[in-house]
C-alpha cells in the first residue's frame, strides 16, 4: 500500500510539493482576449511597463522598466491598459485546477501556489503525472500556459518551476537534487534580487553551487547574519518548510516606483499619504491595527535604506501611519545627507493584531495625542476613515480620498494593479 506522506518505501524523502506558476500571466491574459496579440509582443501598462509577454522579454523588456526605454529595446512593442478584473477571474480559475486535486496548496499570488500532493497519488498517480494533468487542464479549460516544477522542498520546487518556462515542466529526482541545484545562477533562489546579486557577484559568486561554497561568516558579513545563514541554508536544500493552507499574512505594505525624482518634500509625502491610506484601508477592512511601521527608501543607485519604529498601541488611522512614515522617511535622507534621488518608497505595518474596535485610554500629556488611536483625537481620525471606507465601498475607491493625494502626482501604476498583488490579510 502506498504511503501518504512524504518517505517512500525505502525511507528515501520524495518529491511531492508542486510549484506552478503561470507564464507571463497578465500578457499571456491579454493575448488570450484578443488573438490578434498572439505571438507578438506587448507590455502591460504604459508609463511603466508592468508586465511583458516572452515576445517582449526576448528584446530584453521587463517589468518595472519605464515605457520609454522599452520601446527603445522593442520599436514593435503594443502597450496595452490591462483586464484586472480578467487577471483576478482567470487566476482564481487556476488555482482551483489544484484544488481539485489536493486540499494542501498555499496560494503565494495571484498566479502562482504550492500544492503538496503526497495524500493523493493513490488516486490521480505520481506527482509528475499529477503535474502534467494540472498543466493539460489549465490550457484546455482557462486557454494560458503554467510551468511546474516538482520537488522535495518549497524552494526547490519554486526554482524548478522557474527553470521549466516557458510552459513546461521540471521533476527534480532527489537523489540528484544538488547536482541540479548548483549549477543554476544565483538570481533564482528566493530572496536574491538584483542588488543582492550584484554583491555576491562582487566576491565572485554567480552560480548556487558557489554560494553553497561560500564560508557563513563572509555571506554574514555582506549580507547581514539573518540573509547570510538563510541563503546558505537554502543553497543546500536546506528548506524544512511546510505548506500554511491557512496562512494569514503576517503585515500588510505597499510600494511605489517613483522613478528618478527629487529627495524632496513636495516629492515624497504626497506618495507616502498614498501608500498609507492604500495600507491603513486593508488594516481597516480586516480589523487588523499593527504596532510596527517600516519604510524602505531606494536611491538612484538601487541601493535601500530601511528604518522602522514600534508603537505602544496598533495603529491603523491613515494619516497617523503616513505621519510616522513621513518621520522615518525624513530620517532616512537626514543619515544619507548626500543622497538626493529617490527611485523607490514603500510602507509596511506588521506586528498585526486582532481588534474589532477601539480600546479608549487616558489622554497622555503627549506633543501629539492624534497619534495615540485610543485618545480623542486619535479616535477622530480613526472614525473619519471609517467613513471614507463605507463611502468607497459602495462608490469606489476614487469617489473620496485625500486631498494631498488627489492633487499629487498621476501614478503610472494603477491601483488596480497594485491589488492583485497585495496578500490576503
Amino acid at each position: 500500500m502506498r504511503r501518504s506522506n512524504r518517505r517512500g518505501r525505502t525511507g528515501r524523502m520524495e518529491a511531492n510539493i508542486l510549484h506552478a506558476d503561470l507564464d507571463a500571466f497578465y500578457a499571456s491574459v491579454e493575448q488570450l482576449l484578443d488573438p490578434a496579440l498572439r505571438g507578438k509582443p506587448i507590455a502591460v501598462g504604459g508609463g511603466v511597463v508592468l508586465a511583458a509577454s516572452y515576445e517582449a522579454k526576448a528584446f530584453g523588456v521587463r517589468g518595472g522598466m519605464p515605457g520609454r526605454r522599452a520601446r527603445e529595446l522593442c520599436p514593435g512593442l503594443i502597450f496595452v491598459g490591462g483586464h484586472f478584473k480578467d487577471y483576478q477571474r482567470l487566476g482564481d480559475a487556476a488555482i482551483k485546477v489544484l484544488g481539485d486535486f489536493t486540499p494542501m496548496v498555499e496560494r503565494i499570488s495571484i498566479d502562482e501556489a504550492f500544492a503538496d500532493v503526497a495524500g493523493c497519488t493513490h488516486l490521480f498517480g505520481p506527482p509528475a503525472e499529477i503535474a502534467t494533468t494540472i498543466r493539460r487542464r489549465v490550457r484546455a479549460e482557462l486557454g494560458l500556459p503554467i510551468s511546474v516544477g516538482v520537488a522535495r522542498t518549497k524552494h526547490l520546487a519554486k526554482i524548478a518551476s522557474q527553470v521549466a518556462k516557458p510552459d513546461g515542466l521540471v521533476v527534480v529526482d532527489p537523489r540528484h537534487e544538488l547536482e541540479f541545484l548548483h549549477d543554476l545562477p544565483v538570481e533564482l533562489m528566493w530572496g536574491v534580487g538584483p542588488v543582492t546579486r550584484e554583491r555576491l557577484a562582487g566576491i565572485g559568486v554567480r552560480t548556487i553551487g558557489e554560494l553553497a561554497k561560500t564560508p557563513g561568516w563572509s555571506l554574514e558579513r555582506l549580507l547581514g547574519p539573518a540573509a547570510g545563514e538563510k541563503l546558505n541554508a537554502l543553497a543546500w536544500n536546506r528548506d524544512p518548510r511546510k505548506l500554511e493552507t491557512q496562512r494569514r499574512a503576517r503585515s500588510a505594505g505597499a510600494q511605489s516606483a517613483l522613478g528618478r525624482k527629487p529627495a524632496e518634500a513636495k516629492i515624497f509625502v504626497p506618495a507616502l499619504l498614498h501608500l498609507a491610506d492604500r495600507v491603513a484601508t486593508r488594516l481597516r477592512a480586516k480589523s487588523r491595527p499593527g504596532r510596527t511601521v517600516t519604510v524602505r527608501v531606494r536611491f538612484a543607485d538601487l541601493r535601500s535604506v530601511t528604518r522602522s519604529i514600534t508603537l505602544d498601541q496598533p495603529i491603523s488611522a491613515t494619516a497617523t501611519l503616513a505621519e510616522i512614515a513621513e518621520a522615518l522617511v525624513r530620517k532616512v535622507l537626514v543619515d544619507h545627507p548626500h543622497e538626493k534621488t529617490i527611485s523607490l518608497l514603500a510602507i509596511a505595518v506588521s506586528h498585526l493584531e486582532q481588534q474589532p474596535g477601539l480600546q479608549l485610554e487616558l489622554p497622555l500629556d503627549l506633543d501629539d495625542d492624534r497619534r495615540r488611536p485610543g485618545t480623542s483625537k486619535g479616535a477622530a481620525r480613526w472614525t473619519a476613515d471609517r467613513a471614507i471606507d463605507k463611502i468607497r465601498d459602495r462608490f469606489g475607491w476614487e469617489a473620496v480620498g485625500y486631498a494631498s493625494v488627489a492633487l499629487g502626482q498621476s501614478r503610472s501604476v494603477p491601483d488596480a494593479f497594485r491589488e492583485l498583488a497585495e496578500k490576503e490579510l
